[in-house]
């Protein structure tokens, strides 16, 4: 007999942030074997083995007051709905945080295969939490999209400023500003690609772990899809084309200053040797 484990099927998508996450997250919703969450990000494994802080009761408090309690029209909205929005709310809300309460996040799962969370910050996760989590699964798969780093980095940037209300420092800011923003460990930390795939290859099985590069996945869409399905082992679904021509969370239109590669060219330089060095072949666009 199979020995209880905490989690069932486990998928995990880890970023990197600005790095078609969200897209990947709108379009494989509609998998009929893949359960997502009312939240694309829980951040548990963060929580549990970085910060204890990131899932406090306050900080869970302000997420379910500003994004998750509904504000539903009885004269159009569905009970059954309703009902499944303040089910998934209260178990947020529930205590302690632990396993179980990570499980029952995904309480309302039915027929699907997959419980799916797409948290970036376990990108994050030091390389001894892996195994840990793997143990804890029947079945454990995580995804990592790369992105050319300077043209993941410049979006982070523009994303980053919009979200805090300071886009209009993109047109005053000059090279000073945006090499010391930039080297902030929480911008900078994900563009570390090479450290990322150290850590989660070496504490995962290599049927566990597949990195996708950001590029390919725009250059063949369902070609990329498919192989994400065959990394899973689901079946084939065919996404509708207007889902995969829609663009999610489009940073502000803002023209890369000509001087911004040239502040991180040694250091991309060494991330993208890095990331060969494991085992990958970069996109030809990333050299330029």
């Amino acid at each position: 007999m199979q020995t209880p484990k905490p989690f069932d099927k486990l998928f995990l998508s880890i970023g990197a942030m600005k790095a078609g996450t969200t897209w990947l997250y709108a379009v494989l919703g509609r998998h009929p074997e893949l359960h997502f969450a009312m939240e694309k990000e829980i951040h548990y494994f963060y929580h549990r083995f970085v910060n204890s802080d990131q899932l406090s009761e306050k900080r869970r408090l302000e997420e379910a007051h500003n994004r998750y309690i509904p504000r539903f029209d009885p004269k159009t909205s569905h009970v059954d709905v309703v009902r499944h929005n303040l089910r998934w709310i209260a178990a947020y809300l529930d205590r302690p945080v632990d396993d179980l309460w990570y499980r029952n996040l995904f309480q309302l799962r039915d027929h699907e295969t997959y419980a799916c969370d797409f948290s970036n910050l376990n990108a994050h996760l030091p390389a001894e939490a892996w195994p840990r989590i793997a143990d804890s699964c029947h079945d454990l798969r995580v995804l990592y999209t790369l992105r050319h780093p300077v043209k993941r980095l410049w979006s982070h940037t523009k994303f980053h400023l919009e979200v805090i209300g300071s886009a209009d420092k993109l047109d005053t800011w000059r090279e000073r500003d945006f090499e010391k923003f930039l080297r902030q460990p929480h911008i900078w930390d994900n563009a570390e690609y090479g450290a990322v795939l150290r850590r989660v290859k070496s504490g995962l099985q290599p049927a566990q772990f597949k990195a996708i590069f950001y590029e390919d996945l725009h250059a063949d869409q369902r070609g990329t899809l498919a192989e994400i399905e065959e990394f899973l082992g689901i079946a084939a679904f065919d996404y509708p084309q207007s889902l995969l021509e829609r663009r999610f969370t489009e940073s502000v239109k803002r023209p890369m200053p000509a001087f911004f590669p040239k502040l991180v060219e040694r250091d991309v330089a060494r991330i993208n040797a890095e990331v060969e060095a494991e085992g990958y072949r970069i996109p030809e666009n990333w050299r330029q």
